[in-house]
């Protein structure tokens, strides 16, 4: 009765209050103005506007971000990187982010919330324009070769024209002075750096500033349903983005301005650079386009007839007031503003001293640090392990893998409502899933594949006894007449079925036929048939297409079922706090693991994958390149072991969580079975009675007024 009470009063004298202001006669109102009541039909049109606009955003930055994962094996190999830079350029996203979060989550709540959206849309877009600057600023991507003349002819000489280059390799690297030159000036992938930095800076308002917007002018009812529309259309947009991925790695990267002919590489080749200039074009005018109904959306939407009375004091402060009351506002704001600047530190020295979410702070942290090393580089896994090329590893991301989390999410969510969960039993399900899924992927480990067999490497000529990959050498009696360059990686398929690094060291004399048709002769490594061999590496590995199938199979079934676990897991997060801690809680947990998980991961992850390299490229002024090939085995147990490495540390701590949680949860029961319900109720209404005397001293305004109807229910 007391709750009931107080809920009419406070309505009637807020609707009181807002009919005696002095409200300009225009049928809608604006920040300026005041509120004035509209019909319902407008104010719905203008919010589904912005749910629209939202969602649209949403969809774009999704996209963008998935297409850079998709491009990390084009850019090493346009740009000659290594796959631990190609960690800090992903990493540098979440920099861009932390740069800004703290002032546009403060500043952007109290300014035109719409408009910073846009303000950031077109940041991303510009940030997304400059990623792929570097193709059109840049010379034509030279690839790789030991054939000087790419529109090989009858009888061309390949073992004795490698020679003289070898021999005069002092000239050689004088006459490409210039280019080393200009090389070492400027890195051209800086520019992809400094776009991704922007794009973080640009994504930061969208998810705060338009989450609020919904949450205020939404009616309660609806506000959670429209935000999980957005959240829902915003897992769309990684699976486009992969798929877009898959469409630009398959053309090659300077399409339109070579002859495609003359060109003796393919998709699958390790040199092989894809378009990938045109997805962030595409992204980029899609992030452009998603800005601009923003420009048009108000600072405030109006308030629809008959829900005036509905809403609750927290949310009508955002109506400005009248200007009798203006003065009293902006004084009452800035004493406020330093009562919560006095009151952070204690606030957030409690946050930290709550053991379950400290606990479940470093769980998250470390899983963390696992999913985005795993999920950053599992396209170039399926490539380089597996044989795959970079577009179709793409498209089985975004056809498979990503509708397969999206699913365990919204599963995951779905069983958690059916069974009514309590935080306890919320904990053990994430902690099930979690484990079930970590067992799961042990199968990973099994589903491997031998290296490639390249002459020199991982075997040596001839087929003849075993090769040590420590002693491994590019040289033998059939080639060491050649006189060939070891730094050159352009490998051709024997008709013995090795592959060799390049024509020369194939011991190759003579060629016949344009781009991929050539055919090299005289081969004097390859020891059957003709002596001939082929463009490209060797693709006999059949009991690995034979696992492959089987590694999308459990690749998707382990991402259904830790994904299951996601959704109980964020809950927990939530109610292992007091209310009041809630915003501040998912503000630091964003903050640590962004700061801790999302920037070093894929710069770590990139630094160990390098140790399994077999064969570098190498730069024009000396150095590592990118990699051409990898030690399977050693890249399996290097990735896999990493990944399952550090959630194998996380469930040592999830169990240490689940006790103090369990101990948390009966030390709240035993409490609360103590008290009895009878003193619970006397303090809720002691309370309530407070917070309306407090009120009806401060001006009798309904803006001053602390009633919430969650607020209450909470107590």
């Amino acid at each position: 009765m007391a709750r009931n009470f107080i809920r009419e009063s406070s309505a009637k004298e807020n609707e009181t209050f807002l009919k005696r202001m002095d409200v300009p006669s225009k049928e809608s109102w604006s920040p300026e103005n005041g509120p004035k009541s509209v019909g319902g039909n407008s104010y719905c049109s203008s919010l589904k506007m912005f749910l629209v606009a939202l969602s649209f955003a949403y969809f774009s930055k999704t996209l963008s971000g998935s297409y850079m994962k998709s491009t990390i094996t084009q850019l090493e190999r346009r740009f000659d990187i290594p796959s631990y830079l190609i960690g800090v350029i992903d990493g540098s996203f979440e920099i861009g982010n932390l740069l800004v979060i703290a002032f546009v989550s403060y500043f952007g709540a109290k300014l035109h919330r719409p408009k910073i959206i846009a303000v950031g849309c077109l940041l991303m877009s510009l940030g997304t324009f400059i990623i792929a600057l570097p193709h059109f600023i840049s010379g034509r991507y030279e690839v790789e070769t030991s054939v000087r003349s790419s529109n090989s002819t009858n009888n061309l000489t390949i073992c004795l024209a490698s020679s003289p280059s070898v021999q005069a390799g002092n000239q050689t690297s004088i006459g490409s002075n210039t280019g080393c030159e200009n090389e070492s000036k400027l890195s051209m992938w800086i520019y992809v750096l400094l776009g991704n930095i922007l794009r973080g800076v640009g994504e930061t308002p969208i998810q705060p500033l338009g989450i609020s917007y919904i949450d205020d002018h939404a009616l309660e009812d609806n506000a959670a349903f429209y935000i999980g529309c957005v959240q829902t259309i915003s897992v769309i947009g990684p699976v486009f983005g992969y798929l877009l991925g898959s469409l630009c790695a398959k053309i090659y990267v300077d399409i339109g301005f070579v002859n495609m002919e003359s060109i003796r590489i393919s998709p699958g080749d390790a040199r092989w650079v894809g378009a990938w200039w045109l997805g962030y074009l595409i992204a980029g005018l899609i992030t452009l386009v998603s800005a601009v109904p923003f420009w048009f959306l108000p600072k405030s939407l109006p308030v629809p007839e008959g829900q005036l009375a509905k809403c609750s004091p927290e949310r009508t402060s955002f109506i400005k007031e009248s200007p009798v009351m203006d003065h009293k506002y902006h004084a009452d704001e800035q004493a406020s503003f330093l009562r919560l600047a006095k009151d952070f530190m204690p606030t957030l020295r409690s946050l930290l001293g709550n053991p379950v979410y400290i606990l479940y702070l470093c769980v998250t942290v470390i899983q963390f640090n696992s999913l985005i090393g795993m999920v950053t580089y599992k396209p170039k896994y399926i490539e380089q392990h597996y044989g795959q090329s970079a577009s179709k590893a793409n498209f089985l991301m975004g056809v498979i893998n990503i509708p397969a989390v999206a699913l365990g999410m919204f599963s995951g969510g779905v069983l958690m409502k059916k069974l009514k969960l309590s935080i306890m039993g919320a904990a053990k399900f994430a902690l099930g899933t979690s484990l079930l899924g970590y067992f799961l992927s042990m199968f990973f480990f099994a589903l491997g594949c031998e290296n490639a067999k390249v002459a020199g490497i991982t075997v040596p000529y001839g087929r003849m006894g075993s090769l040590s990959l420590k002693n491994s050498t590019l040289f033998d009696e059939c080639n060491k007449h050649c006189m060939c360059s070891e730094t050159e990686w352009d490998p051709v398929c024997g008709e013995d079925g090795l592959t060799y690094v390049s024509p020369c060291l194939a011991g190759c004399r003579m060629s016949d036929g344009p781009g991929m048709k050539t055919v090299f002769q005289q081969c004097s490594c390859v020891a059957v048939g003709n002596l001939t061999a082929s463009v490209g590496q060797c693709i006999h590995r059949e009991s690995c297409q034979q696992v492959f199938p089987y590694f999308l199979a459990l690749s998707v079934i382990t991402s259904f079922i830790i994904s299951l676990g996601g959704t109980p897991g964020y809950m927990l997060l939530i109610r292992c706090i007091r209310p009041q801690l809630k915003s501040l809680a998912l503000g630091f947990h964003t903050l640590t693991t962004r700061t801790l998980a999302g920037i070093p991961a894929p710069i770590y992850f990139g630094a160990i994958i390098d140790t399994a390299c077999l064969k570098w490229s190498h730069k024009k002024c000396g150095g590592k390149g990118a990699c051409r090939i990898y030690n399977t085995t050693a890249y399996r147990i290097a990735y896999l072991g990493l990944t399952l490495g550090l959630r194998t540390a996380s469930f040592f701590l999830c169990a240490l969580g689940l006790l103090v949680l369990q101990r948390h949860v009966k030390r709240q029961e035993s409490g609360t079975l103590s008290n009895g319900n009878t003193g619970s109720t006397v303090a809720e209404l002691q309370a309530l009675r407070k917070e309306e005397t407090n009120n009806s001293n401060s001006d009798q305004s309904p803006r001053t007024s602390d009633y919430d109807p969650e607020r209450e229910t909470r107590l």
